[in-house]
């Protein structure tokens, strides 16, 4: 289908430029309409009395004007060979180099995992971390950077069973191999407190209700437990160090990191399932 519509899109703009930039192309058109015309009348059988003379005389045009097309091909036949590429080859590029999430399609493509690491998921069923205080949520260090967080649903039963053992996993390796103790911010997220954080404005969330993937047990927000204090903010080195390496570890698990966005969000994460959210 893409092909179909790359080679649609190539003659439409070769006929484009043929019209807009040679006088002889818009004649070749007139003539052509004016040939379609006449035959048009005639089947009508208002050139009834002249049939064979006309039939005749539209054999000799449609002739007349591939001969035109000939000669203008020839004519102009370097402008077509620099033209024709300059119009096929983005073209073919963009389809070869074309990505899932680059099409208008919301259901993501299934995510190829590591060997090994699909092994752990099917085998060893991870247990959450024990609860923070709730203390740790509310202090004025982490309500300048993520407010209204006291209220968030650390609950990691609401969770998908399959994106919380990615994360669990993801926790494991940061925590054995790096160093590095994750702490879940907020996990499911209800319609009604999405919204709430939508109209807080674009540096909180773009996304409404059931247009997140927190609605579905599918996202998560973690930040980083570290002698005795949540640290979240990005301008500590040794946090933005360590969302580096979680987002590494993540990717690795199939799962989508909000570090390469736009409005780039490191502690967030998210299952894309297919079938799942519509939008």
């Amino acid at each position: 289908m893409l092909i179909f519509i790359a080679l649609l899109y190539f003659c439409l703009a070769c006929s484009l430029i043929w019209l807009l930039v040679f006088p002889a192309g818009r004649a070749s058109l007139l003539q052509l309409l004016g040939t379609l015309q006449r035959r048009l009348l005639w089947r009508a059988g208002t050139l009834q009395h002249a049939g064979t003379a006309a039939a005749s005389a539209g054999w000799s045009g449609t002739r007349g004007q591939l001969r035109n097309w000939r000669k203008l091909l020839r004519r102009h036949w370097a402008f077509c060979a620099i033209g024709a590429p300059l119009i096929l080859i983005p073209t073919l590029v963009a389809l070869l180099l074309r990505k899932p999430d680059m099409l208008p399609d919301y259901e993501p493509v299934d995510t190829v995992v590591d060997a090994q690491v699909a092994a752990l998921l099917k085998g060893e069923q991870l247990v959450p971390p024990a609860a923070l205080p709730p203390i740790a949520f509310s202090t004025r260090e982490v309500e300048l950077v993520r407010p209204m967080l006291v209220n968030a649903s650390r609950n990691w039963g609401l969770l998908h069973p399959e994106y919380s053992q990615r994360l669990l996993l993801a926790f494991k390796i940061m925590k054995e191999k790096y160093g590095y103790e994750m702490a879940l911010l907020e996990g499911y997220r209800s319609p009604a407190r999405q919204d709430a954080l939508a109209q807080m404005g674009a540096t909180v969330t773009n996304a409404r209700a059931f247009q997140s993937w927190h609605q579905y047990g599918l996202a998560a927000d973690c930040a980083f437990w570290h002698d005795g204090k949540l640290v979240i903010s990005e301008k500590d080195p040794w946090a933005m160090r360590g969302y580096q390496l979680y987002g590494e570890v993540a990717e690795s698990l199939g799962l989508t990191w909000g570090g390469r966005w736009t409005m780039m969000d490191f502690g967030h994460t998210e299952l894309r399932l297919r079938g799942v959210m519509r939008r």
